[in-house]
C-alpha cells in the first residue's frame, strides 16, 4: 500500500493512542492493529520554506510560524528542533548529556532555487523549499534519511509525526528489549514502561522506552534518537511499506541524526551523545544466584553452603523483597534475618557478594517510627494528586508513596537512604517496579494526571503531570541509587540493577529484560532482546537464566545455562512459584553439564572484562549482532543476522550459535560469516560445509562464508572463533575476589589481521582513572614456515596477577621445530596437544614486550 492512499489513517495512529488514558491493552492494540481515525483537531504542517538564515553550525528554516533548526554537534551527529508555533522547545534533556548538546561543527551554509542547507565534512543536509522536506546524505550522494514526500512532519495540536521514507531494502534495529524478532521492519512500537508481567513475543509495551533505532541501507548505517519522555510511538512501515514514522503525543520534537557509514561508528557516537556504560565491578560479570525469594536467614546460607561446596563458580547472591519487614523497602525482617549484618559478613567470607532489592515505593505508614516514609514526608520528597495531596497507590507493602525522582533534592534524599546497607557491606541494588508499577492504579501505573515538580540543574522549574515523566521515571529511579552509592563510597564501583529506563539510562544501571517465562520460545526470544539493548545503549544485560515465570524441564534449564554463560549478566532468577531452578536441581549429570558452563565463563573472565572495558569508552555491546562485526558478509550488504537469527557474537571473536530449535533434534544450519573461524572447543579450523563467494548457491544466495550442518547435542553450544584472534583466558576460580594461580593463557588463533588484547585492574576502585590499570596489546604474523607472536609492553601501571603468558597456537596437526625469543637466549618451555590441535608455549612476562618466534616442522 502507498502512502499517500494512508497518509490520514498514519497520520493519526498516535492520536488515538494519545487521547486514550489506558495502558495496556489498549497500549498493545495499537502497535498491533490500524486505528480508527478521531475527531480532527488543529493540524499545524510545515510545507514551504518561508524564510532561512545561516547558522555558525547549522540552518534556521520558518514555515509560516513554525521553526525548524537543524545544528550538527559534530560532522556526524545532527539536531534537528521544530517549534509549531514560534519558538523552540526548551533545550534540556535527560537523555542528552549536557557537554554533547553544547558542541558545535563548523558548517558550510548551501542553496540554490530549490533547496537551502549547509554541509559539514562529513554530510550534506537539504531542505527543499517547496515542500520542507528534509534529505540528509552523504558527500557522495548516499542518502543517510529522508524525509517523506508528502507532509513530511506535522502537528495536531499538541501532538506531532515525523514521516521518513522507507526503502524495501532498509531494516531497522534497536528500540531496547521489545520482544520480537531483531529487526523492526514492518512492525510498531509504542514506548510507556510497562510492568507487563507474563509478556509473549507479541507484547507491547513492555518495561523500557529507549527511542532509539538503527537504520541500515545497503550497508549505510545510521541512527535516530527521538528525545521526548511522553508516549511516543514508532512504526516502520507496518500500516504503509514506503514510509516509517514517528511521533509523540506531547512535548518536543527534538531528535538527532547520528552518521556512521557503520554501525560501529553509530554506537560510538550514541554512547558520546548519551553516556557510555560504566566500567562495572568486576564481580557483577560473575555468576548471579536469585530467586523470589531465599528465605529465611538459613535458606540463604543454604544456597551458599551448596553453591561453595559443589565448587560452582559464583560470586552474588540476590535477596528479593521478603528480606523485607512486610515488603517495606530499607527494612529488615527482624524474624526471619535477625543477624542480618553477620550474615552479610559470613557470606563475604565465602567471596559472595550480597544484591539487595529497594523497590521505590515507599510504605505509606504514618505514625508508625518508618525512617524513609517519615524523612520523605518531612522533605517533601513524594508525588502529589491534582489537590497537592501525597499520591497513595497499593504495591507490594500494601498502600505505597513515590518519590519526585525529577527533583535533584529528592534523589539526594533517596540515595542518603542507603546508608545502613552500604554499612552492613550490602554491595549491589536493585531497583524493581519502577515504570512505576502500581497494583491499584489505572492501568497498572500511576495516573495521568498526578504531579511531579520538575526542579534539576539544565531545566527550566516547574510541575508537570505524570504523562512527561511516566517514562524516565525509572531512569531517575536508578539515577539516584547510582549517585546515592557514590556519594556514600566514592571509590567503589556502584552496581545498580533496573527494570525500567529511558535512552541514557545506561549511565546508572545495568538491565535484565524482566519476568521472562520458562518456555522454549522465552529461551529463543533471548538473543534478539539483548541483541537491540545492546544496539540501544545497554551493553550490560541479561535474561533471567532459567526464565521467571514457571518451571524449566532439564533439557530446557540446562539449554539456558548454556546460553546464560554468554550473557553480559548471567543471573539465575526465578518467581516464588516457580519450581526450583539452581544448577543442581534435575540430578548430577545436568550439573555437570551447566557447571562446566559457569566454569567456561570464568575462564574467559579477561576476554568478557576486556569487553566490558571497551563498553565503557565507545559504547560497543558485549553482546553483538554478526551486522555490527560482519557488515560485508551479503553481497548486497544486508544485515547477516536476517538469515541467521539464532547466531550473535560474545565480544568480537566468538560466535555463539544455539540452535534454532533446540527443543528439537534436528539438525540446523549454521552459517560463519566473510572470513575463516576455528571450532572453540577443539581448537580445529572448520572445514567442509559449503564456502560461498557470495555469487552462488545456498539459501541466501548473497551470502559470503561458509556453511555447515550442526547437529544439536545437550552438552554442547557451539562456539566459533574468528581467525586472526588471540583470546586471553585464566585458570578456573571460584569467584572473581580468588587469584588465579597460573599464567595468563594467550589463544592465539592465526589468520588474517590477527590481533587481540587484554585489560585488568584492581576490578572494584576507580584508580583506573589515574592510571592504575593494564593494557596489553599482541598481534600474530605468518611467514612460510613459521609464525611470530608479538606480546606488548605492559600499560599503566598496575601489577598483574600473572608472572609467565602461556602462548596456544592453534590449527596446526604437527608439531614445531624451533621456538625462541627474539633477541633473548630465554628458554621456552613447550608442548603440542594432538587432540585440540594446539602447541603451547611458557614465555615469561617481565612487562617490557616480546616476540614469540615459532618454526613449524616440515
Amino acid at each position: 500500500m502507498k502512502h499517500s492512499s494512508l497518509l490520514s489513517t498514519l497520520t493519526f495512529i498516535a492520536i488515538v493512542f494519545f487521547q486514550s488514558s489506558a495502558l495496556g491493552e489498549q497500549a498493545t492494540s495499537v502497535a498491533n492493529s490500524v486505528a480508527p481515525v478521531p475527531s480532527q483537531k488543529q493540524i499545524t504542517l510545515l510545507q514551504v520554506v518561508t524564510s532561512s538564515r545561516p547558522l555558525s553550525n547549522g540552518i534556521e528554516i520558518r514555515s509560516g510560524n513554525a521553526i525548524l533548526q537543524i545544528t550538527a554537534l559534530r560532522e556526524d551527529v545532527l539536531r534537528v528542533r521544530v517549534g509549531p508555533h514560534g519558538r523552540l522547545p526548551e533545550n534540556a534533556s535527560w537523555a542528552v548529556l549536557p557537554s554533547s548538546r553544547i558542541e558545535s561543527a563548523t558548517v558550510s551554509a548551501e542553496g540554490d532555487a530549490a533547496s537551502v542547507g549547509f554541509h559539514t565534512t562529513a554530510l550534506r543536509v537539504r531542505v527543499e523549499r517547496a515542500t520542507m522536506r528534509l534529505r540528509i546524505t552523504d558527500l557522495k550522494g548516499a542518502i543517510v534519511q529522508e524525509d517523506a514526500a508528502n507532509r513530511p512532519i506535522e502537528f495536531h495540536g499538541p501532538a506531532f509525526r515525523v514521516y521518513k521514507t522507507m526503502r524495501p531494502e532498509e531494516h531497522y534495529f534497536g528500540l531496547g528489549d521489545k520482544p520480537g524478532p531483531l529487526d523492526r521492519k514492518n512492525h510498531a512500537y509504542n514506548m510507556w514502561n510497562t510492568d507487563s508481567y507474563g509478556f509473549q513475543e507479541s507484547t507491547d509495551p513492555i518495561y523500557k522506552s529507549i527511542p532509539f533505532f538503527l537504520t541500515s541501507l545497503r550497508g549505510l548505517t545510521s541512527g535516530i534518537l527521538l528525545d521526548n519522555t511522553w508516549r511516543t510511538n514508532f512504526d516502520f512501515g507496518k500500516q504503509s511499506s514506503d514510509t516509517y514514522c514517528f511521533g509523540s503525543e506531547d512535548g518536543p520534537l527534538d531528535y538527532y541524526v547520528l552518521y556512521g557509514p557503520d554501525a560501529k561508528h553509530v554506537l560510538s557516537a550514541y554512547a558520546w551523545l548519551t553516556g557510555p556504560t560504566p566500567l562495572p565491578p568486576l564481580w557483577s560479570l560473575g555468576f548471579q544466584q536469585s530467586r523470589f525469594s531465599y528465605h529465611p536467614a538459613s535458606e540463604v546460607k543454604a544456597i551458599a553452603d551448596r553453591l561453595r561446596a559443589d565448587k560452582i563458580p559464583v560470586d552474588a547472591i540476590y535477596l528479593d523483597i521478603d528480606f523485607q519487614d512486610h515488603h517495606r523497602p530499607f527494612t529488615v525482617d527482624q524474624l526471619q534475618f535477625p543477624h542480618f549484618s553477620q550474615m552479610i559478613e559470613d557470606l563475604k567470607k565465602q567471596d559472595l557478594y550480597v544484591v539487595a532489592i529497594t523497590d521505590l515505593h515507599i510504605a505509606y505508614l504514618p505514625h508508625s517510627n518508618y525512617a524513609p516514609y517519615d524523612s520523605g514526608i518531612a522533605g517533601d520528597h513524594f508525588v502529589k494528586n491534582p489537590d497537592n495531596s501525597v499520591y497513595v497507590g497499593k504495591v507490594w507493602p500494601g498502600p505505597s508513596v513515590f518519590p519526585d525522582f525529577t527533583r535533584k533534592r529528592t534523589r539526594e534524599w533517596w540515595g542518603s537512604l542507603y546508608t545502613q546497607f552500604v554499612h552492613e557491606g550490602v554491595s549491589g541494588f536493585w531497583n524493581d517496579m519502577n515504570e512505576p508499577s502500581v497494583f491499584d492504579g489505572p492501568g497498572g501505573t500511576m495516573p495521568d494526571d498526578i504531579k511531579h515538580r520538575v526542579d534539576e540543574p539544565g531545566f527550566q522549574p516547574r510541575t508537570t503531570k505524570h504523562l512527561e515523566i511516566h517514562n524516565v521515571y525509572g531512569m531517575e529511579n536508578s539515577r539516584a541509587t547510582y549517585d546515592g552509592l557514590l556519594t556514600l563510597s566514592p571509590d567503589q564501583r556502584p552496581f545498580v540493577l533496573t527494570r525500567a529506563t529511558y535512552a541514557g539510562g545506561q549511565r546508572y544501571a545495568v538491565t535484565w529484560t524482566g519476568d521472562n517465562s520458562s518456555t522454549w520460545n522465552h529461551l529463543r526470544l533471548t538473543t534478539p532482546m539483548l541483541l537491540n539493548l545492546g544496539l540501544s545503549g545497554f551493553g550490560m544485560s541479561g535474561a533471567d537464566v532459567g526464565g521467571f515465570i514457571g518451571s524449566p524441564g532439564p533439557e530446557l534449564l540446562t539449554r539456558w545455562f548454556e546460553l546464560g554463560a554468554f550473557q553480559p549478566i548471567d543471573r539465575d532468577h526465578a518467581s516464588d512459584t516457580s519450581a526450583n531452578q539452581e544448577i543442581w536441581v534435575h540430578g548430577p549429570e545436568q550439573e555437570a553439564i551447566r557447571k562446566r558452563y559457569i566454569e567456561e565463563r570464568y575462564k574467559l573472565m579477561p576476554y568478557l572484562y576486556t569487553a566490558a572495558e571497551e563498553l565503557s569508552r565507545n559504547g560497543l555491546p558485549i553482546v553483538r549482532p554478526l551486522f555490527l562485526e560482519f557488515p560485508d558478509a551479503t553481497k548486497d550488504s544486508h544485515p547477516i543476522d536476517l538469515d541467521a537469527s539464532n547466531e550473535f557474537l560474545f565480544g568480537d571473536n566468538l560466535l555463539i550459535a544455539p540452535p534454532i530449535y533446540p527443543e528439537k533434534p534436528d539438525a540446523y544450519p549454521v552459517e560463519l560469516p566473510s572470513v575463516n573461524w576455528y571450532n572453540y572447543w577443539t581448537g580445529e579450523k572448520v572445514s567442509g560445509g559449503i564456502w560461498s563467494d557470495g555469487a552462488t548457491g545456498l539459501n541466501n544466495p548473497g551470502f559470503i562464508g561458509r556453511k555447515i550442518t550442526i547437529k544439536p547435542q545437550l552438552d554442547i553450544l557451539p562456539i566459533f572463533v574468528r581467525e586472526g584472534s588471540i583470546l586471553p583466558l585464566q585458570p578456573l576460580v571460584q569467584s572473581t575476589s580468588e587469584t588465579p594461580k597460573g599464567p595468563l593463557t594467550l589463544r592465539v588463533y592465526p589468520g588474517k589481521d590477527c590481533k587481540g588484547s587484554v585489560y585488568v585492574d584492581d576490578g572494584r576502585s576507580f584508580a583506573y582513572k589515574h592510571g592504575e590499570f593494564l593494557r596489553m596489546e599482541f598481534t600474530c604474523s605468518e611467514k612460510a614456515g613459521g609464525i611470530t607472536v608479538h606480546i606488548g609492553p605492559h600499560q599503566g601501571s598496575y601489577v598483574p596477577w600473572w608472572k609467565n603468558l602461556q602462548v596456544e597456537i592453534y590449527g596446526r596437526t604437527t608439531s614445531f621445530q624451533k621456538a625462541s625469543i627474539v633477541g633473548s637466549t630465554e628458554s621456552v618451555e613447550s608442548s603440542f596437544d594432538t587432540l585440540h590441535h594446539v602447541t603451547s608455549f611458557l614465555v615469561p612476562d617481565n612487562g617490557s614486550g616480546k616476540d614469540l618466534q615459532v618454526e613449524w616442522a616440515r
